[in-house]
């Protein structure tokens, strides 16, 4: 569980693909390959906490929700700040 934490910080892309080749931790989640191959590519963090909300709780519902909003704002920061990185780098 620490190792996996661990790798999520570290790369949830690399975590993902773990999870996918090696568990059916993914797959108890999502009823479909589609959906954690789309999130390896554009929402990682999200892909991880919802499959986490599901194989804990069940649904995403209470705290699990907040996981879930949480690694949307924060899947969508790290797509919102790598453009502002690059303008303010190009015109300055």
């Amino acid at each position: 569980m620490c190792l996996g934490v661990l790798l999520a910080l570290l790369s949830p892309r690399l975590l993902i693909a773990v999870l996918f080749f090696f568990t059916d931790y993914l797959s108890r989640g999502y009823h479909s390959f589609i959906w954690p191959l789309l999130g390896f590519f554009f929402l990682p963090w999200t892909t991880l906490a919802y499959a986490f909300a599901i194989n804990q709780h069940g649904s995403v519902s209470g705290l699990y929700l907040v996981a879930v909003v949480v690694a949307v704002f924060v899947d969508l920061g790290s797509h919102g700040g790598g453009g502002a990185r690059y303008r303010r780098r190009r015109y300055a």
